[in-house]
């Protein structure tokens, strides 16, 4: 196990290990202790009561955040027709069809996030063992299978995070830099815990959340009270 640096061992002595922080102090003390040489991107992993082993109990969605992620995040677009330049006149970095297709199946993936209008999913379906595992398949239930390629388009490059539980049950999600004020790093996670608030599944029994960390990308782990995740 390699040794921490000492920047990262003079943060952890900040921390009271033995405390559930409130969101506000929680948030605080990440973008205080966010002093890397660059601008680290904050994350929150909350853990669900949830068994991501049954359809039922799955936790997915995308929500846009009011300040964005601080990330500009390169966009492709699977379309054909009328539909390639409304994505394009939207922001869209990569707009195309069986062209993109040929180029993903050789091993390109220079794009953060893939949106696809319906009618190309027939298409884009051939690429699902590349895309699947990387997270990247276009799908409906987070706003990336749609005809409205202008509106997902905008979403995206505005800050929309998409969240998913994972084997686990943790869904980890970015929700900004440690260069943004206090106030929008507030928004941005009441945003999200809103918005994993309003998924729980109906299956899901007893208390939902069990745990929130939030970290900084070299930042030790801050860990908050998890009955005060919808109250930053």
């Amino acid at each position: 196990m390699s040794k921490r640096g000492k920047r990262y061992e003079d943060a952890v002595k900040e921390i009271n290990k033995k405390e559930l922080y409130e969101p506000q102090e929680g948030l605080k003390l990440v973008r205080d202790l966010g002093k890397a040489k660059f601008d680290e991107t904050v994350d929150v992993a909350i853990r669900l009561n949830v068994d991501p082993r049954h359809a039922d109990q799955q936790v997915r969605g995308a929500v846009v955040l009011p300040h964005g992620t601080g990330k500009n995040r390169t966009v492709l677009v699977f379309a054909k027709g009328e539909k390639v330049k409304e994505a394009e006149e939207a922001g869209a970095d990569f707009v195309g069809a069986d062209e993109l297709v040929a180029k993903i199946q050789k091993g390109w993936f220079g794009f953060d996030v893939a949106v696809a209008t319906p009618d190309m999913m027939g298409t884009v379906g051939r690429l699902g063992k590349l895309l699947g595992p990387k997270g990247l398949m276009p799908n409906p239930k987070v706003g990336t299978v749609t005809f409205e390629v202008a509106k997902a388009v905008k979403e995206i490059k505005a800050g929309k995070v998409e969240y998913r539980v994972d084997k686990n049950g943790i869904i980890h999600a970015p929700i900004g830099k440690v260069s943004f004020s206090q106030e929008k790093l507030e928004e941005n996670f009441q945003t999200l815990a809103e918005a994993v608030i309003k998924a729980r599944p109906q299956a899901a029994k007893g208390q939902y959340v069990k745990s929130v960390t939030l970290s900084s990308t070299m930042g030790p782990a801050v860990k908050l009270n998890p009955l005060k995740l919808i109250q930053a």
